[in-house]
C-alpha cells in the first residue's frame, strides 16, 4: 500500500504521532525578552490522536517555554512543519536543523517573514523514519504542554481594512461540498499576548476560508499586536490562531497604503512555487504590454525566487512578493490580494506564470506598447458595469520537447489542443463582492456588476500547461490550488482538471512529448521573437 495515495489515512497517522521537534541552532544566543543565559533549542510536540475527528483545542495559544518568547509550529499534511519564530527574533546566521527523538535530522530552511505579523518562518520536513508512533516524551520547560497546531482547523492570517477585519481560516467552511457556516453562528475573538480575551465582534461574512468582522473598540493600553481568532457562538473555545491583529493601524494593507497618491494601475497577481526560471519571461512580456505591477504570492518556493525578483527590480519592473506559506490556499490568497491592493490597483489579472495574455490584433505591431492590455478592457467600467473580463485559454502541449526550452516557453512550445475549455479573468477590483468569493481565477461580483466574456479574436491566454515531462512532473508536488483534486488520489479520474491519459502516478506516459498537439500555433512565438529577440538570436530574458 502506498501512503501517498491515501491522504486521509496519511493525516490520521500524522495526528496520532507524538514527537519532539528540536530546532537546533548550532550555537548559543539570547532571545529578545528571554531570561538571562543562552538558549540552544526549542521543543514542540506533535499532537495526540483525536479519536473523534475535529474537536477544538483547549489551548489554542502559542507554546511558551518558561519566560522565552512564543514560537508556533503547524503540521501540514505533506509531512512538513512550518515553524514561526518569536516576533523580533533575529534571522539566524548559521544553518539550522530539526532533531527528532530517534536522532534523525532534517534541515530547517529559512522561508521568509509573514507580512502581517513580521514573524520569521522555517520549514522542516519530517523524515520517513521519524513518522512512526512513539511513546509520549516529556517536554522540557513547557507548562502546560502545548500541541503542534494542526492544519485542518486553524486561523492562519488576517488583514485590516478601513472598515473591518478580514480573517482567513482553514477547516470551518467545507468548500468541497459548497457548505458555508452562516456568519450568524460565528464571532471574532481578539486575544492579548497572554491569551486573555479582550473583545468580541460578530462575523458579518462567511464564505470559503474568508471571514469578515467589525473592528473591536479597544483601549489603547490593550497593546499594539493582538491575535484574532474565530469562535462558534455555541462553543466557549476559540479556534487555534496564528493571525495577528494590529488595532492601532486601521487601514489598507501596507503595500496599498503606500500607493494612495499613485494613479490607478493594471496589476497582475499570481501564486507560485518553484517557478523562478519562468518569471523573467512572464514579467518582461506583460510589463511591455501594459501591466504596471506584479504581486507574487510565494507558496514555499525553494528555487531562489528572491534572486529572480531582485534581478527584475534592477531592471525597473515593479514586482513585490508576499510570503504565503499556507498549503493549498490559492483561492484564499487571491482574496487576500484583492483586499490588500484594492486601493492601489484598478484592474487585476489573475493568471499563472505559464500563462500569457495575447491579442491577435497585436501581431502587426513592430514593438509592444503599454496600452495593449487596456485595449481589451472596458474604458469606463463603472458606466458599463463590467467588473470582470473573462478570456479563453489555449492549452499548449510539450511540442516535441523533452526538456525546458532555454529561450522561454513562448519560444519552445508551439503546438496546442484545439478545444478551449478554461478561462482566466482580469478583474475590476472595486466590483468584487464583499465576501471575496472566487473560484481560483474568477471572482464573484457585487450587485449590478457583470462579467464580459471576450472571444478569441479579441484576446486569449496562451497557457503553456503541458510542458516537457521533467517540468510537468513537478506539478505532482504540493499543488497550490485549494480545491483541485490531488492527481495522486485515484478519485474523479474523469475530472477536466486531470490530464487526459495520465494516471495517479508521476510516471511519464509513452509518447508524452507528442501529446496535446492538434494545432500548430506560432503566433506568440513569432511576435515575441520580433519584440524581444536580439541580433545574436537569444531573447532578452535569457
Amino acid at each position: 500500500m502506498k501512503l501517498h495515495r491515501f491522504p486521509a489515512l496519511l493525516f490520521a497517522l500524522i495526528v496520532s504521532t507524538i514527537l519532539i521537534v528540536s530546532i537546533n541552532l548550532r550555537r548559543s544566543f539570547s532571545l529578545p525578552g528571554a531570561g538571562s543565559g543562552p538558549v540552544t533549542d526549542f521543543s514542540i510536540p506533535l499532537p495526540r490522536r483525536h479519536t473523534q475527528s475535529l474537536a477544538l483545542l483547549d489551548h489554542p495559544l502559542p507554546l511558551r517555554l518558561h519566560s522565552q518568547p512564543s514560537i508556533d509550529a503547524v503540521l501540514f499534511p505533506d509531512w512538513e512543519t512550518l515553524i514561526l519564530l518569536p516576533l523580533g527574533f533575529p534571522p539566524p546566521s548559521t544553518p539550522l536543523s530539526c532533531h527528532f527523538p530517534n536522532e534523525v535530522i532534517s534541515p530547517a530552511v529559512l522561508s521568509g517573514v509573514i507580512p502581517s505579523s513580521g514573524r520569521q518562518t522555517l520549514r522542516c520536513p519530517i523524515p520517513p523514519s521519524a513518522r512512526s508512533r512513539l511513546s509520549p516524551p516529556q517536554i522540557p520547560g513547557a507548562a502546560p504542554p502545548s500541541e503542534l497546531l494542526r492544519w485542518n482547523k486553524l486561523v492562519y492570517e488576517s488583514i485590516s481594512t478601513p472598515d473591518d477585519v478580514i480573517v482567513f481560516a482553514k477547516g470551518i467552511n467545507n468548500r468541497r461540498q459548497g457548505v458555508n457556516l452562516p456568519a450568524t453562528e460565528l464571532r471574532c475573538v481578539f486575544l492579548s499576548g497572554d491569551g486573555a480575551v479582550i473583545a468580541f465582534t460578530p462575523v458579518t461574512s462567511s464564505v470559503q476560508e474568508v471571514f469578515r468582522c467589525p473592528h473591536p473598540n479597544l483601549n489603547p493600553s490593550s497593546g499594539d499586536a493582538l491575535r484574532v481568532s474565530l469562535q462558534l457562538n455555541r462553543d466557549p473555545r476559540a479556534f487555534p490562531s496564528l493571525a495577528t491583529y494590529k488595532h492601532s493601524s486601521r487601514g489598507p494593507h501596507p503595500s496599498a497604503a503606500q500607493d494612495k497618491m499613485r494613479p490607478p494601475l493594471v496589476c497582475a497577481c499570481t501564486m507560485v512555487r518553484d517557478v523562478a526560471k519562468f518569471l523573467r519571461e512572464w514579467v518582461t512580456y506583460h510589463s511591455a504590454i501594459g501591466v504596471d505591477r506584479f504581486i507574487i504570492y510565494d507558496n514555499g518556493s525553494e528555487d531562489d525566487l528572491e534572486s529572480a525578483i531582485n534581478r527584475l527590480l534592477l531592471e525597473g519592473h515593479d514586482v513585490s512578493t508576499v510570503l504565503w506559506p499556507w498549503a493549498k490556499t490559492q483561492e484564499a490568497g487571491f482574496s487576500h490580494c484583492v483586499a490588500a491592493h484594492r486601493d492601489s490597483c484598478d484592474w487585476m489579472a489573475f493568471i499563472d506564470v505559464d500563462e500569457f495574455l495575447f491579442s491577435p490584433a497585436w501581431a502587426a505591431s513592430a514593438r509592444p506598447n503599454r496600452t495593449m492590455v487596456r485595449s481589451i478592457l472596458p474604458t469606463e467600467p463603472e458606466s458599463d458595469r463590467v467588473g470582470q473580463v473573462s478570456v479563453p485559454c489555449r492549452d499548449f502541449g510539450p511540442s516535441g520537447r523533452k526538456e525546458h526550452p532555454r529561450n522561454g516557453v513562448t519560444q519552445g512550445y508551439t503546438c496546442r489542443a484545439r478545444a478551449q475549455e478554461r478561462h482566466k479573468s482580469v478583474v475590476f477590483l472595486r466590483a468584487v463582492t464583499r465576501s471575496l468569493v472566487n473560484v481560483v481565477h474568477h471572482f464573484g461580483l457585487g450587485e449590478g456588476w457583470r462579467t464580459e466574456s471576450v472571444g478569441s479574436k479579441r484576446a486569449v491566454v496562451n497557457h503553456y500547461k503541458f510542458q516537457a515531462w521533467p517540468e510537468f512532473r513537478t506539478k505532482f508536488r504540493r499543488r497550490v490550488s485549494a480545491y483541485v483534486a490531488d492527481w495522486r488520489n485515484e478519485i474523479n479520474m474523469n475530472s477536466k482538471d486531470r490530464t487526459p491519459g495520465l494516471g495517479s502516478e508521476p510516471v511519464e506516459p509513452a509518447g508524452w512529448e507528442r501529446r496535446f498537439c492538434e494545432v500548430n500555433d506560432t503566433s506568440l512565438m513569432e511576435l515575441n521573437r520580433k519584440w524581444f529577440g536580439l541580433d545574436q538570436g537569444p531573447m532578452v530574458w535569457e
